[in-house]
Formats: structure tokens, C-alpha cells, sequence
């Protein structure tokens, strides 16, 4: 039996998401190679950098509502993309590493010594990633290119983010989408969502359209008077179709085959997506994603 905390934890769908983002990292530089493009990879959420550490995140309570619904393995499931992405072969022209938690940060600072050979391409950030992205992406792309993957811990991306790389029409992304361990324990079955609640959600999806596509108005008749209540007709697959709509409704291509990520009990915590900005090589960009994720 592997030893906690060692290699082999997290179980096939850890593998899973770091083997999408390592596949397309390395068709996405060996094109980019032959092309006149700088080119970066940006996490947005890089941890320490490594799945070996492990740090528990106790400040936000959306960690703690993914780690209430899989135990130990989200943040096995979060670490490690950092340095998945510097051992990519060709390398990217660019690094840079986004984590807003001090702690997981100073972790960061281990890449540039155990990667020398690419210590000066790599940019730490410690700072908010809907922030930084904002800024980031607000420059002229004409001879730049980027990818950028949104690995949150909970719900903290905003759609004002996404929106605004998808403006760039020039940053292929990865995003996972908190399906199981943020959405769909958030929609309450009588339809009784606090305003908190609703304006995460609202963030997440950019309009508050979501709850009359996640619930219906049912009718009930009585001897004195005509009553209505509302119920949840959302399911895993009808809010996964709505997220990869809103992507559509801004990015030129879209992967229309997001691959779920299970945890132990079969529960879909994350989907993991795909889209990209720029129109000329969205297609291609799609169509290697697509069959990394696999047909559909």
C-alpha cells in the first residue's frame, strides 16, 4: 500500500486532470514552436507547485465545503499542475504562477531552484487571480500567446474573468468548473437560495438567468386558493450544458465534451473544460482538446 502523501494519492481522476492540461501543453508548444508567438502558461491557482504537499486551507469556506464533501483529496486533486506544466517538452517562452495564500506561495519559491534551467522565465504572483488576470490580459496580444488554466479551490473565479480572457482572442483556456463540490450542493431543492449564496453564483455565471434555467414554478391547487412553489429540475448534466453554453456565447471555439472528475463515491466534483479565444486557431485548438478529453 502507498504511503500517504507520497505519489499514487488522489486516485485516477488526479491523473486525469494533470494528464489533459500535460497532453495539451505539449501539442499547444510544439505548434507554437514553429509560429512567431511568445508564448506563456499561467496557472492561476498553482498551490505550492507540488501534490506532495499538503497544506489545509481553513480561511475559506468554500475549501471547506470540498473538503466536508471528499475528505483528504481535494487538495491532493489541486497541487501539482506547476510543476506538471515546467516539465512539459518544448518548454513555453513564459511562467507564471498565481496563489494568493501566503503560505502555499512561499512553496512557490521551491520551482526556481528545483527547475533552474528555467528559473528566469518563471514569475511567482502572490496575489488575487481574478485581479491579476484582469490586468494581465488588458495588453496588446498581436505577437504574444498564452494558455491559461483556472484550477480554483472553490467557487473564486468570476465570470468578469473569463470574459475578459475570452476578449484576448489570443489565450486557450482550461477551467474547472465546480460542478459537484460548488453548484449543485449550493441549489437548495425548495429553491431557497440566500442572497450570499446567489451572488456567488451570480459571479460564477455572469447573470442571474441560472435560476429560472435550474428550477420550475409548480402549481398546486387547493379546495380555497391556487398555490405555486418552486422546485429543482437542475441535474449534473443540465448544469454542465449551461456553463459550456455561457463559454460559447463568448469564445469563438469551445470543447463540447468536458470531461467530469470523480471523486471515490462517483461524485462528479469537477468538470474539467476547455475553450479558446482566438478564431483563426480555435478549431485546431478544440479539436486536440476535444479528443484529449475524449469524444463524445
Amino acid at each position: 500500500m502507498a504511503k500517504r502523501g507520497v505519489q499514487n494519492f488522489g486516485g485516477s481522476w488526479t491523473e486525469e486532470k494533470l494528464a489533459s492540461v500535460q497532453k495539451y501543453l505539449a501539442a499547444y508548444a510544439t505548434i507554437m514552436q514553429k509560429q512567431k508567438f511568445k508564448f506563456a502558461y499561467v496557472d492561476a491557482f498553482a498551490g505550492t507547485g507540488y501534490r506532495e504537499q499538503k497544506i489545509q486551507d481553513t480561511t475559506s469556506s468554500e475549501s471547506l465545503l470540498v473538503s466536508a464533501l471528499a475528505g483528504e483529496e481535494p487538495q491532493k486533486f489541486l497541487d501539482g499542475s506547476a510543476s506538471v506544466a515546467l516539465k512539459v517538452e518544448p518548454r513555453f517562452d513564459r511562467y507564471i504562477f498565481i496563489e494568493k495564500n501566503e503560505t502555499r506561495f512561499k512553496e512557490l519559491e521551491a520551482l526556481k531552484s528545483n527547475f533552474s534551467d528555467k528559473a528566469k522565465d518563471i514569475q511567482l504572483i502572490n496575489a488575487d487571480a481574478n485581479t491579476f488576470l484582469k490586468d494581465f490580459c488588458n495588453k496588446n496580444w498581436r505577437s504574444h500567446r498564452a494558455v491559461v488554466f483556472l484550477d480554483p479551490y472553490g467557487m473564486q473565479v468570476h465570470w468578469d474573468t473569463i470574459k475578459t480572457i475570452a476578449k484576448t482572442k489570443a489565450i486557450d483556456l482550461w477551467i474547472l468548473f465546480p460542478l459537484g463540490s460548488g453548484v449543485s450542493r449550493l441549489l437548495r431543492r425548495d429553491g431557497q437560495i440566500d442572497q450570499a449564496m446567489k451572488e456567488k453564483l451570480n459571479n460564477l455565471f455572469g447573470e442571474e438567468a441560472w435560476y429560472d434555467a435550474f428550477y420550475e414554478k409548480k402549481k398546486q391547487q387547493s379546495f380555497f386558493n391556487d398555490d405555486s412553489t418552486v422546485e429543482k429540475v437542475a441535474n449534473f448534466k443540465s448544469i454542465e450544458k449551461y456553463f459550456v453554453n455561457r463559454l460559447k456565447e463568448i469564445f469563438p471555439s469551445v470543447a463540447p465534451n468536458p470531461l467530469p472528475l470523480y471523486n471515490s463515491k462517483k461524485v462528479p466534483l469537477f468538470l474539467l473544460c476547455f475553450a479558446a479565444a482566438n478564431e483563426k486557431g480555435g478549431p485546431t485548438a478544440v479539436k486536440i482538446a476535444r479528443d484529449i478529453l475524449g469524444k463524445t
